[in-house]
């Protein structure tokens, strides 16, 4: 999975994502190449589709724009040119760097304008959060201050009660004015799958004020009270940053899709550019009736009277929802945990989630499977992650997917594989100790045989790649039987037949292939060509019926994507070789006697029929098997999982409650032997050692009070040899 660019923290979330149902994935990095650029501009009343020829702009515009992209970015973003002519280097925050590329590419330079205003000589600055989608920056000038601020645009532009037309001068700009600007400039933008961004300012100044804009002050402003600061500002502009999707990533989504797995987008920019790029993606389907809100509707939908949210009325909303816009850290945990918790479906919802903020470790700890991004991830959302995709790309999931399903397919195959063996052979030696008072299959046979069953077969069935056949089905679910109706279909057939090929072989083997019968043998008695014969077949059937484990979805082909698994070939290869020399030269080591070429004909004969077989209990539909075989499989799991429910929701880890269980029961039941064991050895030493007796007996008087009132305190090695002895036994 590490050469598939899955890193994988915890083991278990391997097999779990097998079994995802939902996705709920990031917008930027994760489905587009985090790769920005300002494809689109508007400055003063002026739509550009293009850079903007600088030195056309009003004088106003200028110095504002280079200034107030330069200092209110990160200084640790940056454009890092490349030495050998490719794309320029992103390094931070990507949007900044786009806005940053933006000033470059009007032949402008953002480095002067940082070396003239250090960090140092920042006033203030109000950093980006999700709460208040904008960053802002105070610096002083000669007049008294200047605010920078950027940031989403729809939010910003009704911070601003002034704007600048193409002459530089300022202009009142009306709650009117920002409607018109939304829609035909910001929701056209948004339309084509841009990021919308807003850069504004606000001019501080100290007496007297110059402009219409400006606000003046006698006493320096209060730079804590956001609220006041950031508030009648001037709009300068807005760029449309674009975030091209990557090529494979619509692909990916439909194989996910396909494989019954539902993807949805949790995004901070507006709905009309998350509902462009969903589109762009292939989440949205036309033909399909889905949900596209943003974070204030998904609330205003989930919430009850008091503000809580309300199970049923989100089970309302999450089975159409495809794309959540504007949405904050608490909504996509909102969104995980309801998903998770709802009973809408009889499998229940196994949700995946990515994230690679601070703020997204509690969606990531919530979800079944949390992948944090390895490249643009913070370190608080790689602890709180499963998988950490380390090139922050969606089609490494649908790898991830395919490596879950493989896994839970491999341990299915093994015991569709072990259980008809063991079906087989346990039945051979009880039914013929019964009838003919002796086992056809020796011990040191059934040892082979466990071979093959157990170390063997693993390794073949289990060393599998995952191939793209694995997500044409369904997930499973939570409340699935590890043994499906086809499997026990599979079990039950194949066993029918081997055990018939048997004892047809025990009871008419000798006439038919003219042996002396091995029936009524002597204990000591030399092997026999009759039960070689019973245990080649057996051997040969097992083998064959080997391939047929590969599938256990019912699919004919069973030799497909065998080519791909040369440890499988290697094995069966070599087990058939071993039971050749076995047989020939195993002599009474393992009870074989040589066969003849027609005779090992026959056994593998009949083993080859196994495989004929296995096409017609393919053909028996799967509805003949009764669902209450698999329902009593796994009904006591379902019981579990219903009496911890409450418990369960208590806990942040809901994962494996009835397993920590039995391991904390198994824990203290080894820590109470051990306590015994420790009791009885110091009960011994004591014996040996006169002067600690008085303390040995005080240490089991304290650990029982019972047996400190009732045992006398005049016989101390005995009293405590006993008292160890009666717990040991107990």
């Amino acid at each position: 999975m590490m050469d598939d660019n899955n890193l994988v923290r915890h083991l278990d979330a391997c097999e779990t994502m097998g079994n995802a149902t939902a996705i709920c994935s990031d917008k930027t990095g994760t489905l587009t190449t985090n790769r920005m650029t300002v494809v689109q501009s508007y400055i003063g009343g002026v739509h550009y589709k293009q850079v903007p020829n600088f030195e056309t702009l009003a004088a106003n515009f200028r110095e504002l724009i280079v200034w107030g992209i330069a200092i209110n970015s990160g200084y640790t973003s940056r454009i890092q040119l490349s030495d050998d002519g490719g794309l320029p280097a992103q390094l931070g925050n990507k949007t900044e760097c786009a806005l940053l590329g933006f000033v470059l590419d009007m032949k402008q330079s953002y480095e002067s304008v940082r070396q003239e205003v250090t960090e140092e000589h920042l006033t203030k600055v109000y950093t980006f959060n999700s709460v208040r989608k904008s960053m802002s920056t105070v610096i002083p000038t000669n007049k008294g201050y200047r605010l920078f601020t950027k940031g989403a645009s729809e939010i910003v532009l009704k911070k601003c009660t002034h704007i600048l037309d193409c002459k530089g001068q300022v202009l009142p700009f009306s709650p009117e004015d920002q409607d018109k600007i939304v829609k035909t400039v910001i929701e056209p933008m948004a339309s084509d799958g841009l990021r919308t961004i807003c850069l504004a300012y606000k001019d501080f100044v100290k007496g007297e004020s110059e402009g219409v804009n400006d606000v003046t002050f006698s006493e320096e402003p209060d730079w804590e009270e956001e609220g006041d600061i950031v508030k009648g500002l001037t709009c300068l502009l807005v760029v449309g940053i674009e975030d091209p999707v990557r090529p494979e990533v619509p692909n990916a989504i439909k194989k996910c899709q396909r494989a019954g797995i539902c993807v949805r987008m949790v995004t901070g920019d507006n709905v009309n550019t998350a509902r462009s790029i969903a589109t762009k993606c292939g989440i949205l389907d036309p033909n399909e009736d889905f949900l596209v809100i943003d974070g204030k509707e998904f609330n205003k939908r989930i919430l009850d009277e008091d503000g809580e949210v309300s199970q049923e009325l989100f089970d309302k909303v999450w089975p159409k929802l495809r794309v959540l816009a504007r949405s904050s850290p608490q909504d996509k945990y909102v969104l995980v945990k309801g998903i998770i918790d709802s009973k809408m479906s009889t499998a229940r919802e196994v949700v995946a989630v990515t994230g690679d903020g601070t703020n997204d470790g509690p969606a990531l700890k919530k979800a079944d499977v949390g992948f944090a991004m390895g490249i643009s991830g913070t370190d608080v959302a790689k602890e709180a992650s499963d998988i950490i995709l380390t090139d922050d790309n969606f089609t490494s999931i649908v790898k991830a997917v395919m490596w879950g399903r493989n896994v839970y397919d491999s341990i299915a195959k093994f015991l569709q594989f072990q259980l008809t063996v063991n079906v087989v052979a346990v039945l051979v030696a009880f039914l013929g100790a019964c009838i003919i008072d002796d086992s056809p299959l020796r011990a040191i046979q059934m040892l082979w045989v466990n071979l093959i069953m157990d170390t063997l077969a693993s390794l073949a069935l289990a060393t599998e790649l995952p191939s793209e056949e694995l997500l044409e089905r369904k997930p499973y679910g939570r409340t699935k039987a590890l043994i499906s109706r086809t499997m026990t279909k599979n079990i039950i057939g194949h066993a029918i037949y081997q055990l018939t090929v048997i004892f047809c072989l025990l009871f008419l083997g000798p006439q038919f292939f003219d042996i002396d019968s091995g029936i009524g043998g002597d204990i000591h008695s030399p092997p026999t060509q009759h039960f070689t014969i019973i245990f080649n077949t057996f051997v040969m059937m097992t083998l064959c019926n080997e391939v047929n484990a590969r599938k256990i979805h019912g699919q004919r082909n069973i030799l497909e994507g065998l080519q791909r698994n040369p440890v499988f070939i290697v094995i069966w290869i070599g087990t058939f070789i071993a039971q050749i020399v076995l047989v020939q030269v195993g002599g009474s080591v393992f009870y074989t006697k040589g066969l003849t070429l027609e005779q090992w004909f026959w056994c593998i004969f009949l083993g080859i029929g196994d495989l004929i077989w296995g096409q017609l209990v393919t053909t028996v539909p799967t509805s003949a098997i009764p669902k209450n075989v698999c329902r009593r499989l796994r009904g006591r799991h379902e019981e579990d999982e219903e009496v911890d429910h409450d418990i369960m929701m208590e806990e942040e880890d809901v994962g494996g409650r009835r397993g920590q269980i039995l391991w904390v029961r198994g824990l203290t039941r080894l820590q109470q032997q051990i306590r015994v064991v420790n009791a009885f050895r110091m009960g011994l030493d004591a014996r040996f050692d006169s002067n600690s007796m008085s303390s040995v007996h005080s240490y089991h008087s304290l650990q029982n009070p019972k047996i400190r009132k009732s045992k006398p305190m005049s016989s101390p090695s005995v009293d405590e040899g006993a008292t160890a002895e009666t717990q040991f036994k107990n």
